[in-house]
């Protein structure tokens, strides 16, 4: 029999990753507040506001899911320095209610964080180094965690690092298909040339989630490519692979954009804990790309 697995945000970028490559070997529910924009075959879709707590209870109740892919969130980071009440009634709230189900139903749970819980100033993070946001986003995801290693100290925390690739299913929130459209028109893009990421496909990504989701690793893991790179250079080196003219590709400084809430400089992740523990292989920033480009073609 397979197992029934739970994502949460179904509708969105990571999301359509997992659900597209666990729907194969389990039994896939997928919870969101928008109406899917495709269907998918095998996926059992419903349309669910996670804050409202009695109806998601009686929903978990009935399904009693073997594991939970959690990666619903305001992600905005700009937003939620805005909206912090609603940023932490989505991002904590809905998550201390998702902790008290998987421990009442002894569900796995795989908790999606970020890269961003880091302030910046070290650079290629451990999983043991201290958190510490210098946005309101990343405060939720912190308190997350830490209700998730008070309550639930059989689950994952699996920080994510910046996500590169094409939607799998419906649109998401692609950086790379917002640039593709732009340089395809030849219109230019800045990237910040002082932010350090250590980016990962969204191929690459969906896979290790689903994996962990079926093993026995519990505690922090770091999931993030193999390389070291600012967002400019992340973005020439796409540009080139994708054969548009590199002088498309602007360099700014995050730090002088206009509305922008700060971010930290460096969040690269050391993604050796992964490299050992998990099947799934990461991959360099290249490597990603022709996985994501490639995808939906051996799909189909």
């Amino acid at each position: 029999m397979k197992k029934k697995l739970l994502v949460t945000g179904a509708c969105g970028f990571v999301a359509g990753s997992v659900i597209a490559q666990a729907i194969l070997d389990h039994d896939v529910y997928g919870v969101g507040q928008s109406k899917l924009t495709e269907d998918v075959d095998s996926l059992k879709y419903y349309p669910i506001d996670l804050r409202e707590s009695k109806r998601f209870s009686e929903f978990f109740d009935q399904i009693r899911p073997d594991a939970v892919i959690h990666t619903a969130a305001i992600s905005d980071i700009d937003f939620c320095q805005k909206n912090q009440e609603l940023a932490k009634e989505v991002n904590v709230g809905v998550t201390r209610d998702l902790i008290r189900l998987c421990k009442e139903f002894k569900t796995r749970l795989v908790f999606c964080s970020t890269d961003t819980v880091f302030d910046g100033k070290k650079g290629l993070y451990v999983e043991q180094d201290q958190p510490n946001p210098v946005n309101y986003y990343a405060e939720t995801k912190v308190k997350c965690e830490n209700l998730i290693k008070q309550n639930l100290p059989n689950a994952v925390i699996a920080r994510l690092a910046l996500v590169m690739g094409l939607p799998v299913l419906g649109k998401g929130n692609s950086f790379l298909a917002k640039t593709i459209e732009k340089l395809s028109i030849g219109e230019s893009v800045q990237f910040p040339s002082n932010e350090i990421r250590t980016p990962i496909d969204v191929i690459t990504l969906g896979r290790a989630l689903v994996e962990l989701a079926g093993n026995d690793f519990v505690g922090i893991i770091h999931l993030a490519g193999n390389d070291h790179l600012t967002r400019f250079e992340i973005a020439q080196r796409i540009a080139k692979r994708l054969g548009y003219s590199l002088d498309l590709i602007l360099p700014t400084n995050s730090s002088i954009m206009k509305g922008r809430v700060p971010r930290p400089s460096d969040v690269s992740l050391d993604n050796s804990k992964a490299r050992h523990e998990l099947d799934t292989p990461m991959m360099n920033l290249l490597e990603g790309l022709e996985l994501s480009l490639t995808f939906p073609k051996e799909s189909a």
